[in-house]
């Protein structure tokens, strides 16, 4: 009999918390737009950062206020530093990059509205939404078949329209070309020729190139000339090769 005379005080208990949370303006209730709210102004933060670290295009750092970061990790992945300026993983050996480092590719690159663009490995989804919210028409290829699946239902849940596929990088997407601006998300050992020819005259990209000592190269296409120029010392994944 004590163990059923126990019972019901906590089934009261668990009773009044379930009609607790259900009430207007309840902790229940508030729990989502508070982590909103500290979203939010971690989002801000992440921007003075990226203000102090020098960035100073205008458009690029409005994107990046915009575009919610914590919204494109997978399911598992979701950080509360989410707007910490280093790489998150995603799962499948990848990551979501460093906020400067997509800031600042973004802004060395200088996509304008309206521009076709190519990006190689879209991962979670988060550099392709920051160059639709400057209004580029965005085509993306990501070679890991769940992270494509991810990017794609990321990017429609938050509003934004970009064509991603699951593929490989190193062939790029010829049906599509040319591209006025080719940007590149992992680390090829060498310049990928099929990218480099699916770029129009006057187009540029931008890609980490190298093995274990890495450096971004903004490549620029005029006529039948690239004008190459060596940037910044990064670390990015490898670029993965099909298999066909």
């Amino acid at each position: 009999m004590k163990g059923k005379t126990m019972a019901w005080p906590l089934l009261v208990i668990a009773a009044l918390l379930v009609t607790v949370s259900l009430l207007p303006g309840s902790c229940a209730d508030q729990i989502l737009p508070v982590e909103e709210k500290t979203m939010e102004e971690a989002r801000e933060a992440m921007v003075r950062l990226l203000i102090a670290y020098g960035v100073r295009d205008e458009k690029v750092i409005a994107a990046m206020r915009k575009v919610k970061r914590h919204n494109f990790l997978p399911a598992g992945y979701f950080s509360r530093d989410a707007y910490g300026d280093h790489p998150l993983p995603i799962g499948h050996d990848q990551t979501i990059s460093q906020p400067y480092i997509v800031a600042y590719m973004t802004e060395r690159i200088a996509p304008r509205p309206g521009e076709k663009v190519l990006e190689i490995g879209t991962g979670s989804g988060y550099q392709a939404a920051v160059l639709a919210e400057l209004g580029a028409d965005v085509y993306s290829i990501e070679i890991v078949p769940e992270l494509a699946s991810h990017s794609i239902e990321a990017l429609a849940r938050e509003g934004y329209k970009c064509t991603v596929k699951c593929g490989d990088g190193y062939q790029g997407w010829p049906e599509h070309a040319p591209f006025s601006m080719i940007i590149v998300t992992c680390a090829p050992e060498e310049l990928p020729e099929k990218l480099v020819e699916q770029l129009a005259d006057g187009g540029r990209m931008i890609l980490p190139l190298g093995a274990y000592s890495q450096r971004l190269v903004i490549l620029r296409k005029k006529g039948e000339r690239f004008i190459t120029e060596d940037d910044l010392p990064v670390r990015f994944v490898p670029m993965i090769k099909g298999t066909k």
